[in-house]
């Protein structure tokens, strides 16, 4: 399924949420009022939905605003501006994560930046899909190479949780916060999550792709696919946030720590990830594998792993898994 080159100028024209005239539509295209219909009824498939009004015309039920590299390049500090190698805005990939990862096998640059409107099978942990319509969301990743390898890269993405977090509230929004290993959490339901794919030697050279997914505005219809509680940004403000502003913001704390990351570590995140810990004190069991462990989570250690106190009153570390609360959602 792609989007067309008529159907991506139909978006542009209705992005406003206002009702524009079938002959209007019609003559912006140089196509028939009929063509105007069905490319419509294509939007469909994307998640989108029109209304068509006899005498007023289409709109779309919830106006858009569409990424755009010169409006996201105009909230950049000029530092973050260079480490950006390339950025790259996709009507539709598959995944973010996936067109970096294949990009980082073809020597594509560290400071690589993919930005999507739609994933068609946008990747969560484990393997999940990753709910991605179109041009409601922010769909983000960057490509890093690191020089020392996987070892010192171990707890990047409590890293960039805390960078998230920082935009977050840069742009005024509070009681956020972070689940280990790697989702941001609103008021026990998720909001967004994190992805890093890491590939190279062992002790040598290596390539993070850190992808980003975080829920601005979800569309109830899009929303039944997922099987957990979840959130958006309009839902926690009351209002729709400026995409091209806040992925700006994000991108202006999000690559510093990832530049810095190999000469600071955790070390240097471990107090600020632990101020938004939203399972610290809570009853909770860790999934890895087929195996469960549940316990009293006791926050993080210098490492970034896991604390667990059993039912035994022993302290056991945990350096991943899938944590859900006890008697809540997760």
């Amino acid at each position: 399924m792609n989007i067309s080159e008529k159907q991506k100028k139909i978006l542009t024209l209705l992005a406003d949420g206002e009702f524009h005239s079938g002959t209007y539509l019609a003559d912006e295209l140089g196509i028939s009022r009929s063509a105007v219909w069905k490319q419509l009824q294509g939007l469909n498939e994307w998640g989108l939905q029109f209304s068509a009004v006899s005498g007023k015309g289409y709109r779309l039920e919830q106006a858009l605003e569409l990424l755009l590299e010169a409006k996201i390049r105009e909230e950049l500090s000029a530092d973050v501006d260079t480490l950006i190698a390339s950025l790259e805005i996709h009507d539709q990939i598959d995944s973010t994560n996936r067109y970096l990862v294949e990009r980082a096998q073809l020597d594509a640059p560290t400071g690589s930046v993919c930005f999507a409107e739609y994933q068609s099978a946008g990747k969560g942990r484990r393997g999940r899909q990753w709910v991605s319509p179109y041009g409601g969301n922010i769909y983000l990743s960057i490509l890093w190479r690191f020089q020392q390898g996987p070892a010192a890269i171990s707890g990047l993405s409590l890293a960039i949780g805390v960078a998230v977090i920082r935009a977050l509230k840069q742009y005024q929004i509070n009681d956020i916060g972070l689940k280990w290993p790697n989702d941001i959490y609103s008021q026990g339901q998720k909001l967004g999550g994190i992805l890093v794919e890491v590939s190279g030697e062992t002790d040598g050279p290596c390539c993070a792709v850190i992808g980003l997914g975080l829920n601005l505005f979800m569309p109830e219809a899009e929303a039944e696919q997922i099987n957990q509680a979840w959130t958006d940004l309009s839902k926690i403000t009351g209002q729709r946030l400026l995409r091209n502003k806040l992925a700006g913001i994000l991108l202006n704390q999000l690559l510093p720590v990832v530049s810095e990351y190999e000469d600071v570590g955790i070390q240097a995140f471990l107090e600020e990830w632990r101020s938004y810990d939203c399972l610290a004190g809570k009853a909770a069991t860790l999934f890895i594998g087929q195996q469960q462990f549940e316990g009293v989570v006791q926050g993080i250690d210098a490492n970034g792993m896991l604390l667990i106190e059993r039912p035994d009153g022993s302290l056991q570390r945990f350096a991943s898994g899938e944590v859900s609360f006890n008697h809540s959602v997760s």
